[in-house]
């Protein structure tokens, strides 16, 4: 596929998008969210990839929002606005809700906007020298498209204090705060995702993508009493697919299951 601001990458099961903006530490504009949204629909659709990481080019993973898409959004009628942020929100929707294994690889900085990014995604790991902030307030305005996802990951108060504030912090704090899974010294960072991938990759394709669909029905749509009911049915379906019988095979036999290669 040919984009302007990404680049996919597809290399042993593992597919990368970058960020590709350098020249402008990767902030995105209205054409940015529109080519991610296609690049997850594409991974979502390719069997060959079984984990999804997402960087950035140059010197950051991703300043937030283009000053000059800014300027003209802030031209804009309410329906306008509306519209564009609806797609932003669109956008971390569909890294959410990815089919695959989800990493964040965040150097440099992830500023405003960026954390969506991250905070959307299954694993988000971190240089320690990175900056974050959530300073959309510093601008008048609030972080209310990533705010579902952030809050999901540090929790109410520790949202609170990032997002009012708007301040500073690196990746060991990040990292306290639960934005990050972790962060690391730059000289670890590649290992750490080698080590993750391999764990992934590892696993059932399908039963990590059944595992996705469990995690967010019981976190986002289902009372406990449905999840009785609900979660005996995806087990049991499981159980009998093909791949839960070559599982439970492989383990029975003391054999590695036919998705490792």
């Amino acid at each position: 596929m040919n984009f302007k601001t990404i680049e996919i990458e597809i290399k042993e099961q593992v597919g990368t998008i970058w960020f590709n903006r350098p020249q402008i530490h990767n902030a995105f504009n209205e054409e940015m969210i529109e080519e991610i949204i296609q690049a997850i629909e594409f991974v979502n659709a390719n069997d060959e990839i079984r984990v999804l990481v997402l960087r950035g080019r140059g010197k950051s993973f991703c300043a937030g929002a283009d000053l000059n898409w800014m300027r003209g959004v802030s031209n804009y009628t309410y329906n306008q606005n509306y519209a564009e942020s609806l797609r932003l929100s669109e956008c971390f929707y569909a890294i959410y809700t990815c089919k695959k294994p989800t990493i964040a690889m965040v150097h440099g900085a992830a500023i405003g906007g960026a954390n969506g990014f991250l905070a959307a995604c299954d694993f988000a790991l971190a240089e320690e020298n990175t900056v974050f902030s959530l300073s959309e307030v510093k601008i008048g305005i609030v972080p209310a498209c990533i705010s579902p996802y952030v809050i999901k990951r540090v929790g109410e108060y520790n949202a609170r204090e990032l997002m009012l504030t708007g301040k500073r912090i690196t990746g060991r704090t990040a990292r306290k705060r639960g934005l990050l899974n972790k962060s690391l010294p730059s000289y670890k960072f590649e290992d750490e995702l080698k080590n993750l991938i391999s764990l992934l990759k590892s696993s059932g394709p399908q039963a990590m993508s059944q595992c996705k669909t469990l995690i967010f029905d019981i976190s986002n749509k289902l009372t406990l009493n449905d999840a009785i009911t609900y979660t005996a049915e995806m087990i049991a379906q499981i159980r009998a697919s093909e791949e839960g019988q070559e599982g439970m095979a492989a383990f029975l036999e003391k054999r590695t299951p036919n998705w490792i290669v």
